[in-house]
């Protein structure tokens, strides 16, 4: 089944916003989780062959990260709850907005994950620390089990982003 969207659709150009700007986050949700991982695991800043190998690591490889970006994008996407497009008066176009908007929640929800040790733990397993495929794997359950259990959402594939019924 094709779909067929019209082009000026809010959803598709917040699509294309965040296929656009995916690499870039992705390097920055990697820095933001060394950073924060040296900060709260060694306060007193000694050096230790973890510690070397998380500060000398430059390449990177976002193979499992991004399932939970793209899961993170869906979510706001959610979020925003509505496809049409808005009247601008400050000169931006769509475009600027979104990405704007976009950058913004993105790197505030990065910081705000970055205080949970398990997602930590699941980013350096999924970048640092990747051994093999299996490992890997892993670790992309592990963060995207803390995404679903941050947002309080189920995300599916084919049935899309569903609110998680908590018993009272």
């Amino acid at each position: 089944m094709q779909r067929k969207y019209f082009i000026l659709d809010k959803n598709q150009l917040l699509k294309s916003v965040q296929a656009e700007h995916k690499e870039e986050l992705l390097h920055y949700l990697v820095s933001q989780v060394k950073k924060s991982y040296i900060f709260q695991s060694n306060p007193l800043g000694l050096v230790d062959d973890t510690i070397l190998k998380i500060r000398a690591y430059r390449y990177y490889q976002y193979e499992y990260l991004e399932e939970f970006y793209d899961s993170l994008a869906g979510i706001f996407r959610y979020h925003i709850g509505t496809n049409q497009l808005e009247f601008l008066f400050d000169g931006m176009t769509h475009e600027e907005k979104y990405t704007q908007d976009w950058n913004r929640i993105f790197k505030k929800w990065v910081r705000d994950f970055c205080q949970n040790k398990h997602f930590l733990k699941g980013v350096l397993a999924a970048t640092v620390f990747l051994g093999d495929e299996h490992s890997g794997l892993l670790a992309e359950k592990r963060i995207k089990y803390f995404l679903s259990n941050y947002f309080e959402l189920k995300i599916y594939r084919y049935k899309g982003i569903v609110t998680m019924k908590v018993a009272s």
